[in-house]
C-alpha cells in the first residue's frame, strides 16, 4: 500500500513539473517595413494569453522584470532611438507593493533602424516576464532575426 502511495505522489509530482515547464503565455512574432532606402521599422508583437500581463519597458525598481529589447550590433544597420511601446495600463499590485505598467491581450513594440546597405537581418533578444493573478513566469529570453528587404 505504501508503495502505491509513493508511486501516486511521484507521478503527481512529475505531472506538475511537466505542466510548469510548458507554460508559455506569450507568443512573439516579428516583422519589418522599409520606409525608404535609409530607414525601416521593426515590429515586435506579443500575443498574450487571457488573464496574463506582460510588463512595460518602463518599470520602477523593486517591481517585475521590465520587457527589454537588445539588438545585435551590425555593419548593415544601426538602431535609431529607443524602442517605442503604446500606452500601457497601470494598476497597484500587492505582490510588488507598487503600481506597475503592463499590457494584456497583445502589444506591438516598434524600433526604427537606419540602413546602410541592401537586404539586412536585424538580430536580437527580447527579455520579458508575465504574471497572472496566481503566478509569474521566470524572466524569459526569446531570440529573433528579422529580414528587412
Amino acid at each position: 500500500m505504501i508503495k502505491k502511495i509513493q508511486l501516486f505522489l511521484l507521478l503527481t509530482f512529475i505531472t506538475s513539473a511537466l505542466n510548469a515547464q510548458i507554460l508559455k503565455p506569450v507568443k512573439w512574432t516579428f516583422a519589418s517595413k522599409k520606409l525608404n532606402d535609409k530607414e525601416a521599422v521593426i515590429f515586435m508583437k506579443a500575443t498574450i494569453d487571457k488573464g496574463w500581463h506582460l510588463y512595460s519597458q518602463n518599470m520602477g525598481d523593486g517591481g517585475p522584470i521590465p520587457t527589454k529589447f537588445t539588438f545585435t550590433p551590425s555593419k548593415t544597420h544601426s538602431i535609431s532611438g529607443k524602442t517605442i511601446e503604446p500606452k500601457s495600463k497601470s494598476s497597484y499590485e500587492k505582490v510588488f507593493s507598487m503600481n506597475v505598467s503592463y499590457f494584456d491581450n497583445e502589444v506591438v513594440f516598434q524600433q526604427r533602424i537606419k540602413l546602410t546597405n541592401g537586404t539586412i537581418n536585424v538580430k536580437g533578444t527580447v527579455e520579458f516576464m508575465v504574471c497572472d493573478n496566481i503566478q509569474c513566469t521566470p524572466p524569459t529570453e526569446v531570440d529573433f532575426a528579422i529580414q528587412v528587404k
